[in-house]
């Protein structure tokens, strides 16, 4: 692996990574991303389209028939954890290169992100020899059993706000099952993917186990998507991609699972402790630049803790260090794009639109000049909200929060359940029956009471509603990428009913 340092000099260049070889794409096209910091080129990329799914997907089913059918659960595991400590070895350059291919401070990327990217790879490669069938008791002399197999060739279609986490996430469990694999990282941010496919070469998966075929969303997403020659496609992004790659999904009855969109709400009842709950709230939303789909974007307050709180909120957000993600004292870096940025942009004018109020923020930093081409939007608080807003309903992606009101827990938990997505939601109560209750009631996937965007390998994370469906991480995902065969044996030796009369 290269050193991280070439990021600020001439671009890195990258190949399509396909049945074990580094190729070009065939049509010869590349494209460039950049450092999200400065605007300037940090990698020249391969740009796979339908031609390059085809060979890479003829690859992976080369490959799930031929060497990797044949190799045992044990061994599958310890390539795995083969995996996992040589992404461990060379965490710090692949941190480096996460900030500056997403953006994300450099204190994220080395302590949060890579760290538990060598968690999921260890977790499933203990997971390879747990994978059983079961006997079922069933009535009459015979013996029934179930097998539990893997899939074949599963489409992955990762996201650029955890570049390296998503592909682990997905990775992992996919490979542990016995899939191989033909991911698509986001054309954002393909480097991390990238430089994990060479350390699958030194790990020793045999070729074309994984393929990795960066691209934009509308040619190898698509073709990747709608392959007839793929047993599943797995998927982590957006509400409205999510469903087109479910259309396309349909065409070929491909199993598809999706994590998608969230709204979620962020409840501060006024028994909570509320210093622990402000910095809930700063984490909810402003942790990765509000770039995080399970994001507390609404934080629902009991209106006679509503200014208390706020005073608290405003001080700690105004003093968040945005700037420089290389930075280990830097918190927040910028945006992932341009484009992402201009969405926050015009989010924050419809908001003023609609009538909500700036508490901080709503508008980029003021930067040193080597820093002017970046990304970066301040921590931004509305109050004055209501729960029927765009502000308060459709998904941002950035670093801004909605603060809405209430005095009625019946009216709360209806507000709280008032939009299509249910991925994830936060509650700040020391009302332990309170706290169970609202658990229960409010419709997502993912509670966390007293705390805040919390995460392991053996928990499973995914949505209610719009916000899709299937559970990545845990036994939950193993679930995602096999299925089950029903074996019966006649153990009477009799025929079979009135035909053998």
């Amino acid at each position: 692996m290269s050193s991280p340092q070439a990021a600020t000099n001439e671009p890195r260049r990258y190949q399509l990574f396909i049945g074990g070889e580094w190729v070009d794409a065939e049509s010869g096209k590349t494209f460039t991303t950049p450092n999200p910091a400065t605007g300037a080129p940090l990698a020249e990329v391969a740009e796979a389209d339908k031609a390059d799914v085809e060979r890479a997907v003829a690859a992976a089913r080369q490959a799930f028939e031929g060497k990797w059918s044949k190799l045992s659960a044990r061994d599958r595991g310890r390539l795995l954890y083969k995996l996992a400590q040589l992404i461990e070895a060379h965490a710090k350059e692949l941190a480096a290169l996460e900030t500056a291919d997403n953006g994300k401070p450099i204190r994220e990327s080395s302590y949060i992100d890579l760290p538990q990217v060598v968690e999921n790879f260890e977790y499933f490669a203990g997971f390879a020899t747990k994978i059983e069938g079961e006997t079922i008791p069933v009535p009459g002399q015979f013996f029934n059993y179930t097998l539990r197999e893997p899939l074949g060739v599963c489409g992955q279609i990762i996201p650029w706000n955890f570049p390296l986490l998503m592909a682990a996430w997905k990775l992992a469990p996919a490979l542990a099952a016995g899939n191989t694999v033909v991911l698509k990282p986001a054309e954002q941010t393909p480097v991390t993917a990238l430089e994990l496919g060479k350390l699958i070469q030194e790990a020793g998966f045999p070729e074309g186990v994984v393929n990795i075929v960066p691209g934009y969303g509308e040619t190898a997403g698509a073709a990747l998507a709608a392959h007839p020659g793929i047993d599943k496609i797995a998927f982590t992004g957006s509400t409205e991609v999510g469903k087109l790659i479910a259309r396309a999904a349909a065409d070929n009855l491909t199993k598809v699972s999706l994590e998608l969109g969230g709204k979620a709400p962020n409840i501060v009842f006024a028994d909570a402790d509320l210093e622990q709950a402000v910095n809930g709230a700063l984490m909810g939303i402003f942790y990765n630049q509000g770039q995080v789909c399970c994001a507390g974007s609404r934080i629902f307050l009991e209106e006679r803790i509503k200014d208390e709180f706020l005073e608290r909120f405003k001080a700690k957000a105004e003093k968040i260090k945005v700037g420089d993600p290389a930075d280990k004292t830097t918190q927040m870096g910028p945006q992932v794009s341009e484009e992402q940025l201009n969405r926050i942009k015009g989010y924050v004018d419809i908001a003023r639109q609609e009538g909500a109020s700036v508490l901080t923020g709503g508008a980029s930093p003021e930067l040193d000049e080597q820093f002017r081409g970046g990304y970066f939007f301040r921590p931004t608080i509305f109050c004055d909200v209501n729960n029927r807003m765009r502000v308060a309903q459709e998904e941002i992606f950035g670093p801004v929060s909605s603060v809405i009101t209430f005095t009625d827990e019946v009216d709360l938990i209806k507000q709280a359940n008032e939009t299509i997505y249910g991925l994830s939601a936060g509650i700040w109560t020391r009302d332990i029956t309170r706290a169970h209750r609202f658990a229960r009631e409010v419709k997502a996937g993912v509670v966390w009471i007293n705390t805040y965007n919390m995460f392991n390998a053996a928990s499973p994370f995914g949505g209610y509603k719009q916000s899709g469906y299937g559970r990545e991480m845990g036994r939950h995902a193993i679930e995602l990428y096999t299925q089950i065969k029903s074996v019966w044996v006649d153990l009477s030796g009799k025929p079979i009913g009135w035909f053998g009369n």
